[in-house]
């Protein structure tokens, strides 16, 4: 059981993937409006949309998970938390054509599988890529936003390349990048972009590192994981 800022919490069932970097990455790099309808994309057990709700009481946010067990420990979470109005699950695969009514939502959110190849268990095909290609996964979020809609991910920095690439050809335009580092100067070993749907070309980029030169917690580390006090929704 893991506990979060403004007293939500959040169950992970046995055989799921950990609260992780990548999402705390994630959930403190998306900025969307205060009343915001929201995607998660490959929603696990509601990670993502918990840490939003937390943070932003205005939003509402919709998980799309394939997998039975996790979306049933996300209704868990969900009911645990007294959520049932701003935060949902739905066991859908997000590829499909109708998961969700298309054009109704103001922003998309995904921690997508980042490998291809591997062994057939349930575990590591939610971490294999060939499960849901980013072309996929970018074309799932286009159905779903409305125009002008961001779509925010955190991904590896050497598919970079290949997730602008795909972005493109679903009709989003990269406009935000941030290069996350363990430490200053270290390489880099988380990207967290942010597309539009139908933006036009322009990105600026913002590095943090996690750890300060002495390895101690730095003020983004400390922001990311709500161990200052607590701000207000950040501004999209």
């Amino acid at each position: 059981m893991e506990t979060f800022f403004n007293g939500y919490t959040l169950e992970i069932p046995s055989g799921a993937f950990a609260l992780s970097t990548d999402s705390m990455v994630l959930a403190d790099f998306v900025r969307v409006a205060p009343d915001a309808r929201v995607l998660d994309l490959g929603s696990g057990c509601g990670t993502l949309g918990l840490l939003l709700c937390a943070r932003c009481s205005g939003i509402s946010v919709l998980g799309l998970e394939i997998d039975a067990a996790s979306h049933a420990a996300a209704l868990e979470n969900i009911r645990r938390n007294a959520l049932a109005g701003r935060l949902n699950s739905i066991c859908a695969d997000l590829r499909a054509q109708d998961a969700v009514r298309a054009g109704s939502f103001d922003a998309a959110v995904s921690n997508p599988p980042y490998f291809s190849g591997g062994p057939a268990s349930r575990r590591a095909a939610m971490r294999r890529e060939d499960a849901c290609t980013a072309q996929e996964l970018f074309a799932a979020a286009s159905r779903a936003l409305k125009w002008g809609g961001k779509f925010f991910l955190v991904h590896r920095p050497e598919r970079l390349a290949a997730l602008c690439a795909a972005a493109v050809r679903e009709g989003h335009e990269p406009k935000r990048l941030r290069l996350i580092r363990h430490r200053p100067g270290a390489p880099v070993s988380l990207i967290a972009l942010e597309c539009r749907k139908g933006g036009k070309p322009g990105l600026r980029w913002e590095e943090l590192s996690l750890l300060d030169a002495r390895g101690a917690p730095s003020a983004d580390y400390r922001r990311i994981y709500h161990l200052q006090e607590e701000s207000v929704c950040p501004e999209p």
